[in-house]
């Protein structure tokens, strides 16, 4: 935060200040537990899932052939994506490949259901872009591997 902004309540700048180093991590780490689930329904059926083989089969439904290929592409984003954003290694390029996912999904729903995620639209793909492209920008930050091993790409 910059000491030469003027806050309208000054006495929270010192919160504001305290706080800062917790804002990538939590960005970071929300996206790729936000993500995880999904991969989790995708991969394994869990938690209403259908499970790869029936992803695998909507994939070709959907026209995105090979499908076993986009199939495993998508799990491989969210799961190992997802588990490389929330411990913070390799990071850029973990959220990276999130962005480019959720571009497509966010074109894919846009098409589909317009804008309103209640609706099987984009907003949700668009807010998931948004924070990949955050954390693409600013790196993993605090509370991350990438910084304790002191590498970052």
């Amino acid at each position: 935060m910059s000491n030469q902004q003027s806050l309208i309540i000054p006495a929270v700048g010192g919160l504001y200040v305290l706080l800062d180093r917790f804002a990538n991590p939590l960005i970071r780490i929300t996206l790729g537990a936000l993500l995880l689930p999904h991969g989790l329904q995708k991969l394994f059926g869990w938690f209403g899932g259908r499970g790869l083989q029936a992803n695998t089969e909507l994939f070709g439904k959907l026209g995105y052939n090979p499908a076993w290929l986009w199939s495993n592409i998508v799990v491989g984003t969210e799961v190992i994506g997802s588990i490389l954003l929330i411990i913070g290694l390799w990071t850029r390029p973990a959220a990276l490949t999130v962005a480019i996912f959720a571009f497509n999904a966010a074109l894919f729903t846009q098409s589909r259901g317009g804008f309103f995620w209640s609706n099987g639209g984009s907003e949700y793909s668009i807010l998931l872009f948004i924070c990949a492209l955050f954390v693409l920008i600013r790196g993993a930050g605090g509370y991350s591997i990438d910084r304790a091993i002191g590498r970052e790409f």
